[in-house]
Formats: structure tokens, C-alpha cells, sequence
């Protein structure tokens, strides 16, 4: 399935590079969603090319009742970005993948953070896809909206930390 999503903030790319590089910020995007982050990374200098890994416990309760089945309450999830060096005007890209354990779902998708003077316009796309014979395109047109929705509250959670309205 096909992943799609962009916001703009009135941040510069560096500011809005290093919030997402920011243990604590990860912390409260990760309960603000009724989860916990488990452990985070940082491996680089966030002022050049860096790459951050993020393992998160994420409840289940938005999934169909089935796959609550399978995978029970809670669900571990590993998000690597690997951030390229500043381009010459600030913006930057990341390769993000996440993997979910006990789940048959992957997601592989390109981050731009696009310097426009002073904001910043995040754009995300990339793909979901599960392993599952037969039942594979199900499950990540299932799992699709929940991924999407969790990179916008990243990005919608980013510009109000920024603010200082929540951290």
C-alpha cells in the first residue's frame, strides 16, 4: 500500500531535524499514543548525517479484533532513519524503516524535510506491505491509515513542542 502524508511548519529544517532526533520528544509522541518508548539511539552528529532508531510499545486497541488476536495488547515497533548530511539550502531526507515484531508488516518510506525560508515542509512516502501469502495486501491496507496517522501526529507534535506548548 502506498504511503502518502505532508505538513508544513513554521520552523527551520535544523530546529524540526533536531526534535526529531530528541529522546525526549520521542518519549512523548510514544505515550501520547497510550505507548511507551523503550529504548532510542542517536549514531552520527545530528548537524550531519546521523541515524536514529526508536523502539516503541504501541498498544493494539485500533486493530480489527483478529489481529489483537495474533499480536495481543501491545506491540513492539523499531523505527530506523537513516538522515543524510544537510543538502546546501538546510533540507534534508531520511530512509525510514519500520518493523514491527510478531507482526507481518514493514514499512519503508523516504522523510524530506524541504527548507522553504523559514519553515519547513515535511513530506513522507514510501510503502506498507505485509509478508502474509494471500492475506499480505489485507493487512497492509489495514495497517496503512494507522501508520499514516502516526508520522502526522510526529509532525503535528513536532511544531508544538517547538513552540514550547508541551515540552
Amino acid at each position: 500500500m502506498a504511503l502518502s502524508a505532508s505538513q508544513t511548519l513554521n520552523y527551520p529544517v535544523d530546529r524540526v531535524a533536531a526534535v526529531f532526533a530528541d529522546e525526549a520528544f520521542q518519549r512523548h509522541v510514544s505515550e501520547l499514543v497510550g505507548g511507551r518508548l523503550e529504548s532510542f539511539t542517536v549514531d552520527g552528529d545530528v548537524a550531519g548525517a546521523f541515524t536514529a532508531t526508536v523502539v516503541r510499545q504501541l498498544p493494539t486497541q485500533r486493530l480489527p479484533e483478529i489481529a489483537r488476536k495474533v499480536v495481543g495488547e501491545f506491540l513492539n515497533v523499531t523505527q530506523t532513519e537513516t538522515w543524510g548530511a544537510p543538502e546546501a539550502d538546510g533540507s534534508r531526507q531520511a530512509d525510514i524503516k519500520v518493523k514491527v515484531a510478531g507482526a507481518p508488516v514493514d514499512v519503508a518510506a523516504v522523510q524530506r524535510l524541504a527548507a522553504e525560508g523559514d519553515a519547513t515542509k515535511i513530506e513522507l512516502n514510501g510503502t506498507v506491505s505485509s509478508s502474509v501469502p494471500l492475506l499480505g495486501g489485507k493487512i497492509a491496507s489495514a495497517a496503512e491509515p494507522m501508520v499514516g496517522k502516526a508520522l502526522n501526529i510526529q509532525a503535528t507534535q513536532a511544531e508544538a513542542w517547538l513552540a514550547g506548548e508541551i515540552n
